[in-house]
């Protein structure tokens, strides 16, 4: 058994990149894994300001519901991050939270694999490249990490559009495989 958090980084009712996220954690749970469905919906995240100070005591110098949402991420051994892509990139809200988890790095984690699950309104190839490359950037800091897999469904802008779609499927056999 694996514990696996499921971070879905949307704010939008309805969104598509959550759908995604919940069928990733059923498909998870159904494995018989530990699972942990984390959502940025009402929570308070504060921008990083770039002080640092994290790196000398561990910890953030704000105190908002970061330090919770770390602590999942370096207790997991599976991260799955869930985002809709605006202008070609992650959603802000999931680059501050990385931004903030800048205390993890001098801490000893357990994650190994990570997955990213995105959603957009365009479906041409590219576009979930930006996406993967920001997220790359965050795994490529922690060496005992890599990318996974990367589910990406494109053509669903407005809310609810994927239900019913494919990808839901794909994301629910993908938290299986974990």
């Amino acid at each position: 058994m694996k514990k696996v958090v499921v971070i879905s980084t949307s704010l939008r009712p309805g969104s598509n990149s959550h759908a995604l996220a919940e069928q990733f954690a059923r498909g998870a749970e159904a494995a018989g894994h530990q699972v942990e469905l984390v959502t940025l919906r009402g929570k308070e995240i504060r921008f990083c300001v770039g002080c640092l100070s994290c790196q000398q005591t561990g910890a953030c110098i704000f105190k908002d519901d970061v330090p919770a949402i770390m602590e999942h991420v370096l207790q997991s051994d599976v991260v799955c991050w869930a985002t809709p892509i605006y202008y070609y990139e992650m959603s802000g809200q999931m680059k501050t939270l990385i931004d903030r988890m800048n205390a993890m790095y001098p801490k000893d984690y357990r994650f190994r694999d990570i997955y990213l699950l995105t959603t957009a309104a365009e479906d041409e190839p590219a576009v979930p490249a930006r996406a993967e490359s920001g997220l790359q950037g965050w795994i490529d800091c922690y060496g005992k990490c890599r990318l996974k897999a990367h589910l990406f469904c494109g053509g669903v802008g407005g809310p609810n559009e994927i239900a019913g779609h494919a990808k839901l499927q794909e994301a629910y056999r993908l938290g299986q495989a974990v």
